[in-house]
């Protein structure tokens, strides 16, 4: 048997961060995950079986993201299976789930563009009582992710594999569009951290620098074919476009947009209202 705080201890020691916040919260989720040990136990000094973290140690200090080590990530509350096919939940795309729910909508008809793991879109059918739920994405590995984390979490999703940009693809009249879509520009690559850049799917990351508004302008265009009157849209977006991406949906007639600010102040989401 092993004492589980130097076990913990260890574990710190070895994770090569500056970060040592950072180091701490990593070395407490592996012990919880392959050890099922918790914080109070670890400071308790619970005994615990040997287990050899090395391999994992060394995929951390390659920067491999400790979500895709424990195949989960958490997102509004939920555990959500997770791999190098999905973008790992980020606790500002939160804020777009909890924007719909305050507007108490009632048995929406819902689609999530790029969905992705699923997290947004099994989100939405888990909190809103009688809500159906399209969560669309073109790779097919993702939205077998998508499929895994609906069955998890016994949330009812119609899946649907198509190109957004280019199909016209049928289906009923939506109350909603929702996407945290691709909107990063190739040329922001050099200033992003590893543990991103050389882990998670690029196809759901970036646009080319001269269309960085590509997917918002297609849900625009699309969403007219797709609302019903005053049907809405939530997009996450790129800080630095809140304002392109608001005239975009403003050119299409979209009415009473808006941006939102996350936490930190940044222009975090794009919301806009179809005519009625």
């Amino acid at each position: 048997m092993a004492n589980s705080k130097a076990v913990f201890n260890s574990l710190k020691a070895q994770i090569e961060s500056s970060d040592r916040d950072e180091a701490h919260a990593i070395a407490l989720l592996l012990m919880e995950k392959f050890c099922g040990v918790s914080r109070t136990a670890i400071l308790a000094e619970k005994e615990i079986e040997p287990f050899d973290f090395s391999p994992l140690i060394h995929r951390i200090n390659l920067h491999e993201p400790v979500q895709y080590i424990l195949g989960e990530a958490e997102f509004y509350g939920r555990k959500f299976t997770v791999n190098t096919h999905t973008l790992i939940p980020r606790p500002e795309t939160e804020l777009l789930v909890h924007e719909v729910l305050t507007s108490k909508p009632e048995r929406p008809v819902i689609l999530d563009v790029g969905t992705g793991s699923g997290c947004i879109a099994v989100t939405l059918a888990k909190e809103i009582i009688g809500a159906e739920v399209f969560a669309l994405d073109i790779s097919m590995e993702a939205l077998e992710v998508t499929k895994e984390n609906a069955r998890r979490q016994n949330a009812s999703i119609t899946f649907i594999n198509e190109d957004f940009l280019k199909a016209e693809f049928v289906i009923k009249p939506l109350d909603w569009i929702v996407s945290n879509p691709p909107y990063i520009c190739s040329s922001e690559k050099k200033s992003m951290e590893p543990n991103v850049l050389n882990f998670e799917p690029h196809n759901a990351l970036f646009v080319p620098d001269n269309d960085p508004l590509l997917f918002y302008n297609s849900i625009a265009t699309q969403g007219e074919r797709l609302l019903r009157p005053s049907g809405k849209v939530i997009v996450e977006i790129n800080h630095r476009f809140g304002e392109g991406v608001k005239k975009s949906f403003d050119e299409k007639g979209f009415i009473n947009t808006r941006i939102i600010k996350d936490f930190d102040g940044k222009d975090r989401l794009v919301f806009a209202e179809r005519r009625s």
